[in-house]
């Protein structure tokens, strides 16, 4: 069962990274495109402004989402050092779950934004809904929260507590 679980986190890592390749990839092309009209044509294309923060707004929470994976987010590390092991590992607990409820609040009203807008009709550009470009906001928070929460059982198994 391990080894099946392995299999589907590695999967979704993979798939994760290459959503992250692709969409900088896409922001890279897209504003060197734009750059390049602009400076040698005296044009540009019209959608390329707002694509471009969109694309920024989902390759930094899909940033996030993959810092919070390995743990290399941005923390306050103050007790670690000086705790054993075992009291380390319930004050880090303690300190997911606390972070597990931020991103699962923030998670809830960005869904809540998400819905406003698609119920308002706003529109990003052209006939495209603003929804569509902020759903990664509750989406990569929602992530984040069930990383945190399956984080601290996955800490006591591994260390072989119970």
């Amino acid at each position: 069962m391990w080894i099946r679980l392995n299999r589907i986190r590695q999967i979704i890592l993979l798939v994760e990274d290459g959503l992250m390749a692709l969409l900088l990839t896409a922001m890279i092309l897209l504003a060197a495109g734009q750059i390049l009209l602009r400076n040698l044509f005296d044009t540009g294309i019209i959608w390329a402004d707002p694509t471009l923060r969109m694309l920024v707004l989902w390759i930094t929470l899909m940033g996030a989402v993959a810092a919070s994976r390995e743990h290399r987010h941005i923390r306050i590390d103050l007790f670690s050092r000086y705790l054993s092991k075992k009291h380390n590992a319930y004050a880090q607990s303690v300190i997911d779950l606390f972070t597990a409820s931020v991103c699962g609040m923030i998670a809830w009203h960005a869904g809540r934004f998400v819905y406003f807008e698609w119920q308002d009709g706003t529109q990003l550009f052209g006939t495209i809904p603003a929804w569509l470009g902020e759903v990664v906001m509750p989406l990569g928070f929602g992530v984040m929260t069930l990383r945190f929460l399956f984080s601290i059982p996955m800490r006591f198994l591994q260390r072989g507590d119970d």
